[in-house]
């Protein structure tokens, strides 16, 4: 199982004076090429209408993923509306303390990627995703009764556990779906839970501040209400997302259809067998430690902005319930770059541009305004502050990467697992660039957001370089094509008919 060979895409040869039927020249292929070989008649995908088939799968999958993404970022944002709720005089924390919650979630999140990714590759993946989303729910309406820094610990990093799930699986069902160039507008859809979250995050703060009431504090009945939508949310995913094509409320013509079209991306679809070589193979391949240096920089400003956000918009001198009015643009701003730099991806091949673009005005540009204006320039600052935001759209450029140029189901969901560590690693150190003895100015952290910023778009160059100089080396050296290649389950290096995508 864990061995190369058995993926093998075995050459025709004579067998009784005929050559061997297609369908026996690969073994523990991907569970597509199984179905195909049960189900396919000859004429099924034929019948079917491309492009309504796409509207039906849109239809049927991205709503229900927008709204995990959504639930995702607003739960895990909720301590940062929270801490101008009265979380901190109640559960008695300080700034050291508070930014400790944070770090410890990103610790959980980072411990949890890879056996998350074991589970996925052997679970149901909409079963398990469902699952998740309900355990963090309850994690979420639990916070609620916390008063102490100990329990507020324990809850954050059971929250960081079970969300760890999210990205990963979202990836996944992205790629089993949608053409490498369908990707990125898909990711980018779902991935808009970040700045509508943002907005929806903002609104439940303002609105809940105005609650008065003696047996809940404000900030206690919006964790309460916030965990019980996202447990609903969880169920919804476990009775309606699909596993996958072949075993979807599609019709017979309509799933072979929808296999079928996936061939061009030679990617496969779904492979429930844990292969080491290719776990071996993610790990010494160049693109993966670029994408993973890359998500690392990227990540430090919008762990610290998930965190101190709401800090640093009040520290400019605004009231409570002015800051939570004036985070209100911050989503919007988040999603207006998502789907930017997702549509340029989608339509230009154009990921790494989206990525130099989100690091270029959100790090370079808005960290810039935070740290070199003066005091007294508050709008200047509050203008920096929301140019930050535009750094995290950068995030579904990368797991489009991931879906689109890496083959092989292992290999796939190693790389999904790293590039969720890397956003780990950065969201750990985001929040610790803000000190004590810093405030209320915060300086060094500010600095940081430029010093990444620049670090994550050079990297991302010579990304792009390699890129161009595998796929030329490739263009080079042709090959036949193999029968059934796209569904062998072989890794990106392993196929040469694979060309990577920018």
């Amino acid at each position: 199982m864990g061995k190369s060979a058995l993926t093998d895409v075995q050459p025709t040869t004579p067998h009784e004076g005929n050559t061997l039927p297609e369908k026996d020249l690969v073994r523990d292929g991907d569970e597509a090429l199984d179905f195909l070989r049960k189900e396919e008649v000859g004429d099924e995908s034929s019948l079917v209408d491309e492009r309504k088939l796409v509207r039906k799968i849109d239809i049927m999958i991205v709503p229900l993923m927008f709204f995990c993404y959504l639930a995702q970022y607003v739960d895990k944002s909720l301590l940062n509306y929270a801490s101008v709720m009265g979380i901190l005089t109640d559960a008695h924390l300080d700034t050291n303390q508070y930014g400790n919650l944070s770090i410890l979630f990103y610790v959980a999140f980072l411990l949890f990627e890879f056996p998350h990714a074991y589970m996925m590759q052997r679970f149901p993946l909409a079963k398990y995703l469902g699952t998740m989303v309900i355990l963090w729910g309850i994690v979420v309406a639990c916070t609620s009764a916390c008063k102490s820094y100990g329990s507020l610990l324990a809850l954050r990093f059971l929250l960081g556990a079970f969300e760890s799930a999210i990205s990963p699986s979202l990836v996944l069902v992205t790629s089993m779906w949608y053409k490498r160039a369908e990707q990125p507008a898909r990711i980018g859809l779902w991935y808009l839970g970040v700045g509508i979250g943002g907005v929806v995050g903002s609104l439940l703060s303002f609105g809940f501040q105005h609650y008065k009431s003696k047996v809940f504090t404000a900030w206690q009945i919006m964790f309460l209400v916030v965990g019980i939508i996202t447990v609903l949310i969880g169920v919804l995913v476990v009775l309606l997302l699909p596993d996958n094509p072949m075993s979807s409320r599609l019709s017979h013509a309509e799933k072979v259809g929808a296999v079928e079209r996936l061939r061009e991306n030679n990617t496969g679809i779904e492979n429930k067998h844990w292969k080491w070589y290719q776990f071996r193979e993610c790990l010494l391949d160049p693109q993966t430690w670029l994408l993973f240096f890359i998500t690392v920089c990227a990540s430090v400003p919008t762990g610290a902005l998930t965190s101190f956000g709401s800090i640093l918009t009040k520290s400019f001198g605004y009231t409570n319930l002015q800051t939570a009015l004036l985070n209100i643009p911050t989503g919007v701003i988040a999603a207006t770059a998502t789907v930017l730099a997702t549509w340029s991806a989608g339509r230009f091949n154009a990921r790494g541009f989206g990525i130099i673009a989100c690091s270029g005005i959100g790090a370079l540009l808005g960290g810039s305004l935070l740290a070199f204006t003066g005091n007294g320039s508050r709008t200047a600052k509050l203008a920096g502050n929301y140019f930050t935001y535009c750094t995290g759209s950068f995030l579904p450029c990368v797991y489009s990467y991931s879906s689109a140029n890496y083959a092989g189901h292992t290999k796939k969901v190693t790389m999904n697992a790293l590039i969720l560590i890397a956003f780990c690693i950065g969201n750990i150190a985001g929040p610790k660039t803000f000190r004590n003895q810093d405030a209320p100015a915060y300086l060094p952290a500010k600095i940081t957001f430029v010093v990444t910023g620049i670090i994550a778009i050079v990297l991302t160059i010579v990304l792009l370089a390699y890129y161009g100089w595998e796929n030329k080396r490739r263009d080079a050296a042709p090959i036949a094509h193999v029968p059934d290649v796209e569904f062998a389950d072989k890794t990106d290096r392993e196929n040469k008919e694979v060309r990577y995508k920018y």
